[in-house]
């Protein structure tokens, strides 16, 4: 029988865990909301989704990867900080082993895992140094270089979205800061954009509604419909996030810089005016040698990543020799 594992997608609002092969397709999936957002309450949803599919597997279940906000420790699977729980410490890796003892546990950030199922599944295959930045709400990402998901000393290699990019007139940022590049350039700085720019289109109807409903999607829309308002919010955006993108350049020089989320979805409209600020911006790499282009797994990244996490044995974007793919949590 086939060898396949359990992909766990931990959000703050849902879990979601799917069956997934070693080629990366996910045969079926269980999810569950959450709103709740205790220790208890998270882990009794996530092992009810996680033996739902383990019931449901077609394949050999070697293991179980979980893809959890936060930073995470790399040897425990302790969820040692997650702002999206306000959890501190806690033992998700332990308690998952002591629920399914007959599986050996991975648990990383998600979106670690993400890069990991991208890279190796994904827009990254075939590619040497390879980053992924997922552009939602927040900016998460990632980055592979020497065959690895590069984690860093304290597990916070990756987290591009708190770099400043605007420092001086920038936006506040989630985590205090001003001008971040999550701040600038997510798709809550696209909406932040939007209304910054509102007092020089006075006759616009693009904030005619609730402030709490727009969404970044509208604005993009209006955009790509010609209209000022939209035109003028979506290109201030473009331009901050092509200044993060040539210092991710700067700061890594992959060959692929793959862009996920939902953000990423205005695809073609949104590349073609990011490349060439990117390209204006680069300096110390020859320009043009970094493609950036579009994630292919969508939301399904992160799960992906964590089940190839659970059949390697850690955040392996090569295999490594059977021998060493033994982990409890990592």
């Amino acid at each position: 029988m086939a060898e396949g594992a359990i992909g766990v997608d931990l959000g703050g609002s849902h879990v979601m865990a799917a069956v997934v092969d070693e080629i990366g397709q996910i045969s079926t999936r269980f999810e569950h909301d959450i709103s709740d957002r205790t220790p208890s309450a998270v882990f009794a949803a996530l092992t009810g989704v996680v033996k739902a599919a383990i019931d449901a597997a077609k394949h050999d279940v070697v293991g179980i990867g979980i893809g959890a906000p936060g930073n995470v420790d790399p040897v425990s699977g302790t969820i040692r900080f997650s702002p999206n729980f306000g959890w501190e410490n806690v033992p998700l890796g332990e308690r998952v082993k002591e629920a399914f003892p007959r599986y050996r546990v991975f648990v990383g950030n998600d979106a670690r895992c993400a890069t990991l199922g991208e890279y190796v599944h994904g827009v990254g295959q075939g590619t040497q140094e390879f980053s992924l930045l997922t552009l939602g709400t927040g900016i998460g990402g990632g980055v592979i270089t020497g065959g690895n998901v590069a984690l860093g000393y304290q597990m916070g290699a990756g987290e591009f979205g708190h770099h400043q990019i605007r420092p001086d007139t920038g936006f506040v940022c989630s985590c205090g800061k001003v001008g971040c590049f999550e701040a600038q350039a997510s798709g809550t700085g696209l909406i932040r954009h939007a209304f910054r720019l509102a007092p020089s289109f006075p006759r616009s109807t693009l904030l005619d509604g609730p402030r709490e409903r727009l969404g970044s999607k509208a604005i993009r829309k209006a955009a790509q419909a010609g209209i000022p308002h939209g035109v003028a919010a979506f290109n201030a955006f473009c331009d901050d996030l092509a200044l993060g993108l040539a210092n991710v350049i700067a700061f890594v020089n992959p060959e692929v810089i793959a862009l996920g989320g939902g953000v990423s979805s205005a695809g073609d409209f949104l590349l073609d005016r990011v490349r060439p600020l990117v390209e204006a911006r680069t300096t110390m790499v020859p320009r043009g040698t970094t493609k950036i282009v579009r994630a292919t797994l969508g939301n399904d990244a992160g799960a992906v990543g964590a089940a190839t996490a659970a059949m390697r044995g850690g955040l392996f974007a090569q295999a490594p020799p059977a021998s060493s793919r033994d982990v409890s949590a990592a």
